[in-house]
């Protein structure tokens, strides 16, 4: 599988010293992107078992989008196309990472903070990362390079990977946060260190119990993904996540609010990534239990974001982007008593699929462009992407994007002025790619077990499918044998576009 990376060969350095004096006169941009959170998961797409006014006023007060999509399925190729503009499949390390992998971008790659950066913008990403660190063997009781901040951000506050992985620290411009010299930090994903206790070792110490897949190293009552040894005055506490990455923005606003420079800041949502554990304000505040409860927080998180805009006045001038990094899930390794909450919620809002999945729900997610006294409300119902944001926020702050992305220009689409959006599509989920064309999704043949806990992967399929979503956006009748001619239009435009990267063929060799 070949890789296609655009690079940038200015100088940020340069660059900032030459800044125009008419900097501000472009908005401040923030990206606010959710965990996991589904598009049937906020109330402004209909659904009423929790309440998220805070993510509605956003949706009800600028441009709603009804078909927006993540580029795929699970977050670390997506937040791969979010920032870089390009498909993830493209990049054959783009998967799911665990918590000790090199950075994914390479520092040579054109990214969207960078463009930020060279616009004059002072750049900050705060929350959930997953996209590596380093070079792979980090040693977290060093300065990691590169991290974050290589890619485009002046400033970083980063949850290394996932929250139920190891380790288990903030990472502050590449240094653990809190870390003390006489007890140092040891990750490792293959073996545990001998004596640590596990969950399977100490079943004692768990409080939020496992599922499956999280079996290690016990942190706060709670078992995550690979092993971790010492660091323990370094740890985070899981119920104060929210407010602690709160803080760090608030810093962040602070250094810029007086400040003749824009900035563009990604806020990473952990919610409501497993494992689910509240603010006690918020815990057994919604009846759907600790997933409720944690995107009952999530919506508080976006209205505490508005407030500290308000108090500074930056809110008329600050474009807002919120979405999810991919689609939701229920069951994702902890007994939280989310799949008992299935009869009262659907997080998918009526689509099909979910987390992992190429169905519709794996990668349509709430998306909403806010600019208050510059967007009109709107509900726009064409498909976008959120790759799509790398070209059309170049083009809003003057500045060209190399040659060969996958990110398409529609600047006007995304700030209310006309409808539309994108024709077609491809996107990913765990390696598997499908084709979104207008309102047609071509699913490829399939040959394995059902993969996602949605239970919406057929097991075996010997041809290609095609839904017609206009009609029927549950996905529930293939209408291949009405369409032959359109469904081998489809597949010739979807093999034309992966070519060199993907093949069914060989996907379906090495799933017999």
């Amino acid at each position: 599988m070949k890789k296609n990376f655009p690079t940038c060969s200015w100088s940020v350095v340069a660059a900032l010293a030459a800044l125009p004096a008419a900097a501000q006169e472009h908005p401040n941009v923030i990206v606010i992107m959710a965990d996991d959170l589904g598009y049937g998961d906020v109330s402004a797409y209909g659904q009423t078992s929790v309440s998220t006014p805070n993510i509605d006023r956003l949706a009800h007060g600028g441009v709603c989008f009804t078909d927006g999509h993540a580029t795929s399925a699970t977050s670390t190729p997506s937040r791969y196309g979010l920032f870089t503009g390009m498909y993830p499949w493209k990049n054959a390390d783009a998967k799911i990472l665990p918590g000790d992998a090199p950075l994914l971008i390479p520092p040579t790659q054109f990214t969207m903070p960078k463009m930020f950066q060279q616009a004059g913008y002072q750049t900050a990403a705060i929350g959930k990362w997953h996209l590596g660190m380093g070079y792979g063997k980090i040693d977290w009781n060093k300065p990691i390079s590169p991290s974050g901040n290589a890619i485009g951000f002046d400033y970083t506050c980063l949850i290394a990977a996932t929250v139920d992985r190891v380790p288990t620290v903030y990472v502050e411009d590449g240094r653990v946060v809190g870390l003390e010299a006489d007890d140092p930090i040891f990750v490792d994903y293959e073996r545990n260190f001998p004596g640590e206790p596990t969950a399977l070792t100490h079943p004692e110490l768990v409080t939020t119990h496992w599922c499956h897949g999280h079996q290690g190293t016990v942190v706060n009552g709670i078992p995550r993904i690979g092993f971790m040894k010492g660091g323990r005055r370094a740890r985070w506490k899981d119920d104060e996540m929210a407010q602690y990455l709160l803080d760090r923005i608030e810093g962040f606003l602070d250094d810029r609010w007086q400040s003749d420079r824009p900035f563009f800041l990604y806020y990473g949502l952990h919610e409501p990534h497993v494992p689910r554990t509240p603010m006690t304000r918020f815990a057994g505040s919604t009846p759907l239990g600790p997933r409720g409860d944690v995107i009952a927080e999530a919506d508080w998180c976006v209205g505490q974001l508005l407030d500290m805009l308000e108090a500074r006045h930056l809110l008329d001038n600050t474009l807002i982007v919120f979405s999810s990094d991919n689609g939701p899930v229920l069951d994702d390794g902890y007994d939280d008593g989310a799949r008992e909450s299935a009869p009262l919620h659907d997080p998918n809002g009526g689509l099909r699929g979910g987390k992992y999945s190429l169905f519709d729900a794996g990668t349509r997610v709430p998306f909403f462009v806010y600019w208050k006294g510059h967007i009109r409300p709107v509900v726009n119902s064409h498909l976008v992407s959120q790759q799509d944001l790398v070209a059309s926020l170049g083009k809003l702050i003057g500045q060209e994007v190399p040659a060969g992305l996958d990110s398409e220009e529609m600047i006007d689409v995304f700030l209310g002025k006309k409808q539309g959006g994108r024709r077609r599509m491809v996107v990913e989920a765990g390696g598997r790619l499908a084709y979104r064309a207008d309102h047609y999704a071509l699913i490829p043949p399939y040959h394995g077990a059902k993969t996602n806990e949605t239970g919406n992967e057929l097991g075996v399929v010997d041809d290609f499918t095609l839904y017609d979503l206009a009609a029927d956006p549950t996905q529930q009748t293939d209408v291949t044998a009405a369409n032959p001619r359109l469904k081998e239009r489809l597949k010739g435009e979807f093999l034309d576009l992966v070519r060199g990267y993907y093949s069914p063929a060989t996907e379906q060799e090495s799933l017999k």
